[in-house]
């Protein structure tokens, strides 16, 4: 997986810069008072193990709800099958999948920045139901199943501001035969759409 995870994480690095860069500008400042509740999700997401595992990239759309969870959000996701126990060559067929996902509000540890428009850091857990069908699958799933995860995740960004998150969890995938458990590892980020001006 690492070998796949290092342009992914460099990648997720550059934009979060970009993005707190961007949220400290004058006009972000004067709209944190207004709520944002349209985001677009990114990431990379890869099952753990020896053997053969998921990598896969996401985007998707996210809903922060006035009341009750921090998030929802409806994500596709695209990748390949990659050989952990292969150097070389460890790399076969297509993986397509859909996500349904449910993040609780986090629970802050820390607040960097001032103390009204801080940048929170702390845990939360999403909660997914993930379909997925492929193509040349090299693992006992087969071509079709289903996954139910919970995932704890280590995140930074709170109220209208960006979020970003280390998740790990245990995830559940489900094919005709018996259910298989796997560990799932995601990188994600997430970019409040800015709001449309109305003019009278």
């Amino acid at each position: 997986m690492g070998r796949s995870m290092i342009p992914v994480l460099i990648a997720m690095g550059a934009l979060s810069t970009t993005l707190a860069a961007q949220s400290k500008t004058p006009q972000a400042d004067s709209a944190q008072s207004q709520a944002r509740r349209h985001a677009i999700g990114f990431g990379f997401v890869a099952t753990l193990g020896a053997n053969w595992q998921v990598e896969a990239a996401e985007i998707g759309y996210v809903r922060r709800p006035s009341r009750g969870l921090a998030a929802v959000g409806l994500a596709a996701r695209i990748g390949t099958f990659i050989n952990e126990s292969s150097m070389l060559g460890g790399q076969k067929g297509v993986v397509l999948g859909a996500t349904l996902s449910a993040r609780t509000h986090m629970k802050s540890i820390a607040q960097f920045g001032a103390d009204e428009h801080g940048t929170g850091l702390g845990f939360d857990v999403t909660f997914e139901l993930s379909g997925y069908t492929a193509a040349s699958s090299p693992m006992t799933l087969g071509s079709r199943w289903l996954g139910v995860s919970v995932l704890p995740a280590f995140s930074v960004g709170s109220g209208n501001s960006p979020h970003f998150g280390i998740v790990i969890g245990p995830t559940a995938f489900f094919t005709g035969g018996k259910p298989v458990l796997r560990g799932l590892l995601a990188f994600r980020g997430e970019a409040p759409l800015a709001r449309r001006e109305r003019h009278p």
